[in-house]
C-alpha cells in the first residue's frame, strides 16, 4: 500500500476525540489544544546518530490498573534486553525511558507528550484501559509518533499513529459469544466498569444478542476500581441468567468475585466469561473465587508452541520461577519485535518509513504467527476460550482452527452495522 492510500484508510481519529476520551473517568487533558490537533506540526527530535536509540515504555505501577500492568511493563523489558543482546535494531541498542501513567488517563497523555516531545522515544509501547488509550491518541496523532497498545480492545478505530497488537472485537468478543451460544447460553447479564472499553463492547453484545436470539437479562456498572458489588451481585443471582459476560477492570474482579461467590454463585450455577482476567490476576482474585471461570483471550501461558516455551523460560528466569505470563503481557511482548521488523523491513527509524512498511510484517510470537495488517493497524490473531484450573493457569477449551484477521469496523457482520456511527 502506498502512502497517500493508507492515509486514506487510516483516517486520524483525533477530531472530537478528547471531549469524550475520558468520559469514563471525569477527566479531561489539561491541555486539550496542544494535544487534539490532528495536524502534525511537530518536528521529530529523535536522534539516530549514536550507538542507542530510544524507546519509551507507559504503564500503570500505581493505582488500580497496577496489578495488571506492571506485568505488561515486565514482559516489555525482557523483550527490550533480548533485542539488545542479539545487537539491537539496526544495529543501535534500546535505551528504555519508563513512565507511570498511574491508571489515570490525564497522566498517560501527559507522559506521552514527555515521551515524544522532551526525551525524543523512536517509539512508546504501553498503555491499558481504552480511556488512556483515547487520552493518549491526540497526542500521537499531533505529534506523528506510535504508539503500540497491546491490550485487547472494543475495536470501532483505527489510527495510523497506533499498532493495536491486543485482540479487537472479532478476535476476542464475538468469538466468546459464539462460543457460549454453542454450549446453548440463551440469556446474559452483562457487567463492567465504567469507561469507553466495557460501554462499548456491551454496546456490541446488545447487538449481537438481538441478531442472534439471546436475551440480556441486566447490564450493570461500576466505577473503575470500585470495590463495593453487593447490589450488583445480588441483581446478577436474581437474574437466573445462564452465564454472565464480565469486562470489569483492575482489581475490582477482586471484589466482584468474592462476592459473587459469597451469594452462592458458581462456575457450574452461572458461569462467567472474563476478558480481562489472565494468569496474572488469578491470585489477586484469589483461585479459590475463580477456578473454573471462562476467559476469552488469544493467548495463554499453557500453549504448547516452541516461542512459548521459550517465552515462558525466559520470563521466569529473568523474573522468578512463580511467575506466570498472560495474553497483555505477550502482546506487549509481541509489539516491541514487530517493531523491530517494521524498522529494519524499513531501514529506517522514521515515522513514515516504518507506516510504510508495517503491512505484512510477521513475527513468530508465542500465540502463533501473528501479521500486521496495513491496512487498519491491528495484527491477526487466534481466538482462545479458556478455563482457568486448579493450578491457576488457564487451559485451551476452544481455540480458532487458524489466525483471524482483524476487523475492527464489524464491516463483515451485518448485525454490526451503525454500531461505528
Amino acid at each position: 500500500m502506498n502512502g497517500s492510500a493508507k492515509k486514506r484508510a487510516l483516517i486520524p481519529v483525533a477530531a472530537g476525540l478528547v471531549a469524550v476520551a475520558l468520559a469514563g473517568c471525569g477527566s479531561q487533558i489539561s491541555d486539550p489544544a496542544a494535544a487534539g490537533s490532528t495536524a502534525s506540526t511537530a518536528t521529530s527530535c529523535v536522534d539516530t546518530s549514536g550507538s542507542s536509540v530510544k524507546v519509551g515504555f507507559i504503564n500503570s505501577l500505581s493505582g488500580t490498573m497496577a496489578i495488571s500492568e506492571s506485568t505488561v511493563f515486565d514482559s516489555l523489558s525482557l523483550a527490550a534486553e533480548e533485542i539488545n543482546a542479539a545487537g539491537g535494531v539496526l544495529g543501535k541498542q534500546l535505551s528504555v525511558i519508563s513512565e507511570d501513567g498511574a491508571s489515570e488517563p490525564t497522566k498517560f497523555a501527559e507522559r506521552a507528550g514527555k515521551l515524544i516531545q522532551q526525551d525524543c522515544t523512536a517509539a512508546v509501547f504501553g498503555g491499558w484501559t481504552s480511556s488512556s488509550r483515547k487520552a493518549m491518541l491526540p497526542v500521537f496523532e499531533a505529534n506523528d509518533a506510535l504508539l503500540f497498545y497491546p491490550v485487547q480492545y472494543e475495536g470501532l478505530e483505527a489510527s495510523e499513529n497506533i499498532f493495536y497488537t491486543g485482540a479487537t472485537t472479532n478476535q476476542q468478543i464475538i468469538p466468546a459469544l459464539d462460543y457460549l451460544a454453542e454450549q446453548g447460553t440463551k440469556s446474559l447479564f452483562l457487567v463492567g466498569s465504567d469507561y469507553v472499553f466495557p460501554r462499548t463492547a456491551n454496546k456490541i453484545i446488545q447487538a449481537y444478542a438481538k441478531a442472534k436470539g439471546m436475551e440480556v437479562l441486566g447490564e450493570e456498572y461500576a466505577p473503575l476500581g470500585s470495590t463495593e458489588f453487593s447490589t450488583i451481585v445480588n441483581k446478577v443471582r436474581d437474574s437466573k441468567a445462564d452465564a454472565v459476560f464480565n469486562t470489569l477492570n483492575g482489581d475490582s474482579n477482586v471484589a466482584f468475585f468474592r462476592q459473587y461467590k459469597s451469594v452462592g454463585l458458581t462456575a457450574d450455577t452461572m458461569p462467567v466469561v472474563s476478558v480481562s482476567i489472565a494468569e496474572e490476576e488469578v491470585p489477586g482474585v484469589g483461585l479459590e473465587n475463580v477456578q473454573g471461570q471462562l476467559t476469552a483471550w488469544d493467548y495463554y501461558q499453557t500453549l504448547d508452541t516452541p516461542a512459548n516455551t521459550r517465552f515462558v523460560a525466559a520470563f521466569k528466569a529473568k523474573y522468578g520461577a512463580d511467575r506466570v505470563t498472560s495474553d497483555p503481557m505477550e502482546a506487549a511482548y509481541t509489539s516491541l519485535y514487530l517493531w523491530k521488523a517494521m524498522v529494519e523491513k524499513a531501514g529506517s527509524f522514521d515515522v513514515d518509513k516504518v507506516q510504510e512498511a508495517a503491512d505484512g510484517v510477521s513475527f513468530e510470537a508465542p500465540e502463533g504467527t501473528v501479521t500486521v495488517n496495513g491496512e487498519n493497524n491491528h495484527i491477526t490473531k487466534t481466538p482462545r476460550i479458556g478455563k482457568i484450573n486448579a493450578d491457576g493457569l488457564i487451559d485451551t477449551v476452544w481455540s480458532s482452527p487458524e489466525p483471524v484477521e482483524p476487523d475492527p469496523f464489524l464491516e463483515t457482520y451485518d448485525w454490526a452495522k451503525g454500531l461505528g456511527s
